[in-house]
């Protein structure tokens, strides 16, 4: 059950306790991906209509540690969505403009107005993520008040502040982990290093960022459950087969919608008679041009 992979608050989030491989939701798969094309076609559809309402605005967060399947799954979801109201946005290290704000503020810039929906790839959780394990607050300037011992106690509480901000302002988040194994990460690293069509994808950093593995789980189980709530609320997708894991997404993308359940806007009893009137002159100008 897709509620399975759900965490609202409602119940503590152990990363040991959950499986990276497991295919509960569809064994076969090629069912599978014929699953999720048809998911695909009812999310396109339904996408449409959000366009039109125009009532509510959506954004699909995604983190995860490297070669989990982040950009691919990304890209999958991309195809099936119309380019109108949709937009994709990259969060990588920040600049010293973005640097020079509070942290919050480049994430604000790419929030979807009502009937868009935003694709993150990575976000504001990188501020309790690599910000926890690299401990990048002694790197930066920060005021004499700021307790930096409280300090992600604060992003926490920023993040979730943040988020119910934008749920009572009509914009929803959804929030998906892609839980890889260490053992299926070296795998797609190997590749990445066999493969000469793969070699672009691979750098020292990422190796080097392995010797952190424990440290990102403790922080991926803390941010978790520190944000996870029935607004916002966390997916924890298994990660280590690439097909389900875009099934499942596909899953969670189309429950949203669903959830959110947008309409094409009614048309007026006048705007119907202005239409027969344009109708009208139409169908004369086609006529006079035999």
């Amino acid at each position: 059950m897709l509620k399975d992979y759900r965490y609202d608050g409602s119940r503590k989030f152990k990363l040991n306790k959950v499986s990276t491989k497991e295919t509960s939701l569809e064994k076969d798969r090629k069912k599978g991906e014929a699953k999720m094309q048809e998911n695909f076609k009812e999310i396109n559809e339904l996408q449409k209509k959000l366009y039109a309402d125009k009532k509510e605005g959506v954004i699909f967060l995604f983190q995860a540690m490297d070669a989990a399947g982040k950009d691919g799954t990304i890209a999958a979801v991309l195809t099936c969505l119309s380019p109108h109201g949709v937009k994709e946005s990259a969060f990588k290290s920040p600049s010293s403009t973005e640097l020079a704000h509070d942290y919050l503020w480049r994430i604000e810039q790419e929030a979807p107005m009502k009937g868009e929906i935003a694709i993150f790839n990575r976000s504001q959780y990188e501020e309790v993520l690599i910000y926890r394990v690299k401990k990048l607050w002694e790197s930066q300037e920060n005021a004499k008040r700021i307790d930096l011992d409280k300090i992600l106690d604060y992003r926490y509480d920023d993040i979730c502040n943040y988020e119910r901000y934008l749920w009572h302002n009509n914009i929803r988040t959804v929030k998906i982990f892609l839980n890889v194994s260490r053992k299926e990460q070296a795998r797609r690293f190997l590749s990445r290093i066999d493969e000469p069509e793969k070699n672009w994808k691979f750098s020292g950093s990422d190796f080097e960022e392995r010797k952190y593995w424990d440290d990102y789980q403790e922080a991926f189980e803390a941010a978790i459950n520190k944000t996870a709530t029935k607004e916002a609320p966390w997916y924890v997708v298994p990660a280590d087969h690439k097909w389900y894991m875009r099934l499942v997404v596909s899953e969670i993308i189309l429950h949203t919608l669903r959830k959110m359940d947008p309409k094409y806007p009614k048309v007026t009893k006048e705007r119907l008679k202005e239409f027969e009137g344009y109708k009208e002159v139409l169908e004369k100008e086609i006529a006079d041009a035999k």
